[in-house]
């Protein structure tokens, strides 16, 4: 078969004349462009592919479900999210060489998505790193491996859109420090990596917006990694809690400025466990919390995300307006028992 020399072209008569040289460099750089994407692009999959599975749950109350995960060490340890195991009562993964492995759910956090896996394997299964979301930039190659649609092994490549997004959790909490990326999801890949182009796992593959092109949402690494280390030193992940039910309220603008107050809005305490840290405390319904522990609250999420494993058991001073007045009181939380299941309606009362 014939082979034109890529050296010459065609000009408009037909005739074949030499190219010029800045238009040949030009176009020797632009193949060596896309050679060096697609080396990252291919050897990202190579490397991370083999430690990527296809989590398989079967439910008392549902049918079965298809998910993703990802191996982060050889003895089997697995993320994934949270609701691809909500509620299962058996698990197995699919590894990429084709076995199949029961698995155990270690501990699953429905407040961060993130749930944690351990696969019975009698070989040593391949990992994959985690890396630190904290140094990720937007414009970042990335690229998404799972099992959408039942599709296995399938990669989509793009970039990090965005950095430090929000997203509300099943639970009604805000996940932090979300990755938002074009590189493209669809069902199945939940639980998936994310994965940087140096080979780390940058993020735990959770959410599309429905509708939307190219808004695709991952947990951070580092969020996934702390859910990790929870569960593995305490079979979960540790909050606290005030033992009140909160909605975010506005304050008035002359009650502000007559306190000195920087902010529009507080947690509005709407009820309270007569047992709990608040009660105790000397907190009572109707009283709008504007700090915690010296941190301004301008609603429920930021007290909820206030209440961590960290304050367990130590007196935090909490300000609060009762009517006009400002008052500090001196709560100890105690650990939170499980997840609460959150009331959608026209005003969110959320448990702290």
């Amino acid at each position: 078969m014939f082979q034109p020399d890529p050296r010459f072209i065609l000009d408009d008569t037909g005739l074949s004349r030499e190219m010029p040289a800045a238009v040949a460099t030009e176009a020797a750089e632009d193949d060596s462009l896309l050679d060096a994407y697609s080396r990252t692009v291919s050897g990202l999959i190579e490397r991370i592919g083999p430690a990527v599975v296809r989590v398989e749950t079967q439910g008392a109350a549902r049918g079965g479900g298809i998910g993703s995960g990802v191996v982060i060490t050889p003895d089997g340890i697995i993320l994934t999210n949270a609701h691809v195991v909500e509620g299962a009562k058996r698990v197995a993964v699919a590894t990429a060489d084709g076995r199949s492995l029961q698995a155990e759910t270690l501990g699953a956090d429905a407040d961060s998505d993130v749930a944690v896996l351990r696969a019975d394997s009698r070989l040593a299964l391949p990992a994959a790193p985690l890396g630190n979301s904290r140094h990720l930039r937007r414009g970042q190659i990335v690229v998404a491996i799972g099992n959408p649609l039942g599709f296995e092994s399938t990669a989509t490549a793009g970039i990090i859109s965005a950095l430090g997004r929000t997203l509300r959790a099943r639970t009604g909490r805000l996940i932090e420090d979300i990755i938002q990326t074009d590189a493209a999801l669809n069902p199945g890949n939940s639980g998936g990596p994310l994965v940087a182009s140096n080979g780390e796992v940058i993020g735990i593959n959770t959410a599309v917006i429905q509708g939307a092109q190219g808004l695709c949402f991952a947990v951070a690494s580092n969020t996934a990694g702390f859910v990790l280390g929870e569960v593995l030193a305490h079979g979960r992940v540790r909050r606290s809690s005030m033992g009140v039910a909160a909605q975010t309220a506005p304050i008035a603008r002359r009650v502000a400025y007559a306190l000195g107050l920087a902010q529009e809005s507080a947690a509005l305490i709407a009820s309270l466990d007569p047992a709990g840290a608040a009660a105790r405390a000397g907190l009572a319904a109707g009283d709008r919390v504007v700090a915690f522990d010296g941190v301004r609250v301008n609603g429920v999420d930021d007290l909820i995300r206030l209440l961590d494993g960290g304050r367990i058991g130590r007196a935090v001073e909490v300000e609060a307006l009762r009517g006009v007045t400002r008052q500090t009181f001196v709560v100890v939380p105690t650990e939170r028992a499980l997840t609460p299941t959150l009331s959608r309606e026209r005003e969110r009362e959320d448990g702290a």
